[in-house]
């Protein structure tokens, strides 16, 4: 199939290019919007107890998470002054004037402590903003600045979580911009390097950039049906310019052996094509298959990562097989260059740790083992307000209500009643409730508890725009957290609010019972998310090697290679090494998600590199039938392209680190280490040393799995398109 696709490439090479041309227009004038049609996301898990928490409170209510909190600063240093409590109850009655808000809770209203500075110069007016992720943090985006104004008796500031999860989303985007402005000459120059053509390194960012506008153009389609995350576009700008890079380099690289050989350019094309093509493919599907665990999560925000993922494969493989093909059957003269005669430096460390194979590889696996050993310290953790630089606004107000306020009060667990009790009932419940090691206050329709007793009136439902204290045959609580509550064991705080009996049945949620069950749910998943990528992907290896050994073999070096990326993330971004060079403040633990995105994003570009190097391995073995031997040809011709795609792709990531979000610095630093430690240390040294010690055992397999793969397998083997080797068209240089 693929020497005819080869064959009708290079004879309507003009066709196929100018179809090319006018779908990568076409796709990028319509990718062009994909932004202003994805969507942003919440720390929320669908079905879940929080969730359904939140939807009652909503619709019974009229309350729920205060995601905007405004931080006024009396000039006078003193809140309770006339002034200030004027200008303050103006500034709450300006604010429940804005579309959209339903909730607004000033301590001018009620004087709860916990909206407060101990001091007495800072207080709360907390507000909450209906609407999706989307549409609030773009009314947030134009009524922040007006908010945050100085009066003459006040200092505004704007925080509360939406408006932290706003500046998220808008430093995200000025970093990656930054990233890709960084990135792109450098790649350019380096494939200049490598290729020593400049035609060359320019179709293969040609291909890189078509993958990016089909993959873009594609989630905007996609977004017409279901919700995408705007940070999917993120991956699809570096993912599709790295495996436009990868799959370009084996195409080219292909098509220059072909040359080398003797054959002529049309029918080194068709060859080229061929022979890479099911490479390409079959890496592509290792890809696919592994962003494509993602959507065993119920979150839009990881399943848009699936989307993103399957289209910068599809988009990939058929610039590298249409677009590239149908340019070297026109141009390849201007990408061919003279054969090197020297001898190849990963060979030869190939061949010298094939030679004393466990005394290499001891050595290997013990730097490896070492660097992955921070991983027993891993803490997973909820997201905060140091995701962002210091001295972004919204951080500042966060800190400042942290170390100055005796409450979080940005951060009240909500817990709703489902049937009606008596008022003894709820009162010895919020009592009980208000005992539990880390709660400041609790508010009840029956009055304000601390420490197991009523220290004033309720404040819920009595008029301050608090929400309704009861519903349809129920009530609600607030429990507010002390302060330091949010940055300890949080899931622990929520836990024993659930824990507390109660007089009825319960839903307990809020934003620490919200990213409580999103961790929750996102770790319960995580073994059916791996499974299925370690599953099919031994099978896709199966079908390329014919071995049962191999896929064995790649499966525990790739989860070796990602232990290192576990291991630095710890002893970078937990533990605080690097901290000040780097530019973020640890936490103490790290957020689920992005490391299951990388676990998915790293695993499969880990196969990649396994599936182009086990390709020429095998098939050097087919010509040649000496493991060994198969195994240090394979690597001089691979490893080289190996290591380049590997190197360039890193520094795409790696140019994450230069943001201010920690998630990008996360996935940048993690992403490039595990890359460049896979394609040297892991694919040169470890990979020959597996393989020289099983010897002929790497390509065993029981006879009905050998008659299975002789049906479905890859089998490099090339179709004669009639053509003689006489004359070759070579340059004068070649002669």
């Amino acid at each position: 199939m693929l020497t005819r696709l080869g064959r009708f490439v290079v004879r309507r090479s003009r066709a196929v290019l100018i179809g090319v041309v006018l779908a990568f227009l076409g796709l990028g004038a319509y990718g062009a919007g994909a932004q202003a049609d994805l969507d942003l996301a919440r720390w929320d898990a669908p079905g879940t107890e929080s969730v359904r928490a939140a939807d009652i409170l909503r619709e019974e209510y009229g309350t729920g998470n205060p995601n905007l909190a405004l931080l006024v600063t009396a000039r006078d240093g003193d809140v309770d002054s006339p002034r200030t409590t004027a200008a303050a109850r103006a500034l709450a009655a300006e604010v429940r004037d804005i579309p959209g808000v339903t909730d607004v809770s000033a301590y001018w209203s009620g004087k709860s402590p916990a909206l407060r500075a101990s001091d007495g110069a800072r207080a709360l007016i907390l507000a909450r903003l209906e609407g999706s992720a989307t549409d609030t943090r773009e009314q947030l985006a134009t009524i922040s600045p007006q908010l945050a104004d100085r009066t003459a008796e006040l200092t505004v500031a704007v925080g509360g979580q939406e408006e932290i999860s706003r500046q998220v989303g808008e430093q995200a985007r000025a970093d990656f911009l930054r990233a890709e402005a960084l990135a792109l000459p450098a790649v350019v120059l380096l494939l200049i390097l490598v290729y020593r053509r400049t035609a060359a390194a320019l179709l293969t960012v040609g291909v890189g950039l078509l993958s990016v506008v089909g993959t873009l153009a594609g989630l905007r389609a996609i977004a017409q049906f279901t919700e995408v995350s705007t940070f999917a576009a993120n991956l699809a700008l570096v993912l599709g310019l790295g495996l436009g890079i990868d799959y370009s380099l084996f195409v080219i690289s292909r098509y220059r052996e072909e040359r080398y050989a003797g054959y002529a350019q049309q029918e080194a094309v068709v060859r080229a094509t061929a022979a890479a093509g099911r490479t390409v493919i079959f890496s592509g599907v290792t890809v696919a298959v592994s962003l494509c665990a993602l959507l065993v999560f119920p979150f839009f925000f990881l399943s848009s990562f699936a989307y993103a993922g399957v289209l910068v494969v599809v988009t990939a493989v058929a610039g590298a097989l249409l677009l590239l093909p149908s340019a070297l059957a026109r141009w390849g003269h201007r990408v061919e260059r003279p054969q090197s005669t020297a001898s190849g430096f990963w060979e030869r460390i190939a061949r010298g740790a094939m030679r004393r194979p466990v005394a290499a590889g001891a050595a290997v696996l013990g730097v490896l083992l070492l660097a992955a050993s921070p991983l027993l310290g891993l803490r997973f953790g909820l997201p905060d307000e140091r995701t962002l630089p210091a001295g972004t606004s919204s951080r500042t107000a966060s800190e400042t209500i942290h170390e100055e306020f005796p409450a979080e009060p940005t951060d009240t667990v909500h817990v709703v009643l489902r049937k009606a009790v008596s008022a003894e009932e709820t009162q010895r419940y919020a009592a009980e409730l208000s005992r539990i090691q880390g709660v400041f206050q609790v508010d009840a329709p029956t009055g304000s508890y601390q420490d197991g007793r009523r220290t004033g009136p309720s404040v819920i439902g009595s008029g301050t725009g608090t929400g309704a204290g009861t519903g349809s045959g129920g009530a609600r609580l607030a429990v507010v957290p002390a302060r330091d509550v949010m940055y300890g064991d949080v899931p622990g705080f929520v836990e024993k609010v659930r824990d507390t009996t109660a007089p009825a049945t319960v839903l307990v949620g809020g934003y620490p019972a919200e990213t409580t069950d999103f961790r929750a749910t996102l770790l319960d998943r995580l073994p059916y998310a791996v499974g299925l990528i370690l599953v099919v992907t031994f099978a896709i290896l199966f079908l390329l090697t014919g071995s049962l050994l191999l896929p064995a073999k790649a499966t525990v070096l790739n989860l070796l290679s990602l232990s290192v990326m576990f291991g630095s993330l710890v002893w970078v971004f937990q533990d605080g090494h690097l901290s000040g060079f780097l530019g973020f403040t640890p936490t103490g633990s790290i957020e689920p998600s992005i490391p299951v995105l990388m676990f998915c994003v790293v695993y499969g570009l880990s196969m990649d590199y396994e599936v182009f190097m086990l390709a020429r391995i095998k098939e050097e073995y087919e010509r040649v039938g000496d493991t060994e031997r198969a195994v240090a040809t394979g690597i001089r011709k691979s490893a080289p392209l190996i290591t380049a795609a590997a190197g360039i792709l890193a520094l795409s990531f790696l140019t994450y680190a230069t943001g201010g979000v920690v998630f990008l610095k996360e996935l940048g630093v993690g992403t490039a280490l595990t890359i460049l430690v896979d394609a040297t240390l892991i694919r040169v040294v470890l990979l020959p040393v597996a393989m020289r010690l099983a010897g002929r055992a790497n390509w065993w397999a029981p006879g009905p799995l050998r008659r299975l793969h002789r049906r479905f397998g890859l089998h490099e083997e090339h179709a004669d398109s009639g053509e003689d080797k006489t004359p070759v068209l070579l340059p004068r240089e070649y002669a």
